[in-house]
């Protein structure tokens, strides 16, 4: 019997994260990709993108992270031999298979031009900025090895201005609306961390 494809994709892809996760407490794929998921399927309804096609990239497009930087072409593969055995419709499946080998990258210096292939981009990115990517920044860190301090985590999460490329990167006007919102969310929270870390709320 086929299956359908919805609990397939789900299925699929909670297996490569907790396969990734490793000994950690703290199963930050699979947290990424359900919050990824989300805002794909908002995007798709706002957009007029096909829903269908983003939800199936969204659940599979980190599929083969474990393959690095070459996972949205592994992934890409993945998902057209693997949505086939599903009831997910044929006549779709290349374009999940489009919008998942083109979401590679934090940022973009050409933007897309698929519609589909945008929305899941703008998903990926926006999951990864904001109060979201903060809990989930700190829980990969904590679940590092290495013991840390408050400041030491705080500077770990302030490094890199890849956030702010990405921002300017995003494709539909939703997502450049909310990633710059979520960034000067992010930004207000660490600025407020440092303020209290160092007693500057006594003045």
């Amino acid at each position: 019997m086929t299956r359908e494809w919805r609990p397939a994709v789900r299925e699929a892809m909670r297996q490569a994260a907790d396969a990734e996760m490793g000994p950690s407490g703290f199963n930050y794929r699979w947290e990424h990709v359900r919050a990824a998921v989300t805002l794909a399927c908002r995007l798709a309804e706002l957009t007029g993108a096909d829903l269908e096609i983003v939800e199936a990239a969204a659940w599979l497009h980190d599929v083969t992270k474990q393959d690095g930087e070459e996972h949205a072409q592994s992934g890409a593969k993945f998902a057209a031999g693997f949505l086939p055995q599903t009831d997910f419709p044929g006549k779709k499946i290349a374009a999940v298979v489009r919008a998942i080998a083109e979401h590679k990258g934090l940022w973009r210096d050409e933007p897309l031009t698929n519609l589909e292939s945008m929305v899941l981009w703008d998903a990926d990115k926006l999951s990864k900025l904001g109060l979201t990517a903060a809990f989930h920044f700190t829980g990969i860190v904590l679940a590092k090895d290495k013991p840390l301090s408050t400041e030491e985590l705080l500077a770990d999460l302030s490094s890199g201005d890849w956030q702010r490329k990405a921002v300017l990167s995003m494709h539909t006007q939703p997502a450049r609306r909310a990633a710059r919102a979520r960034l000067a969310a992010y930004e207000r929270l660490l600025a407020g961390l440092e303020g209290e870390l160092e007693g500057r709320d006594l003045y």
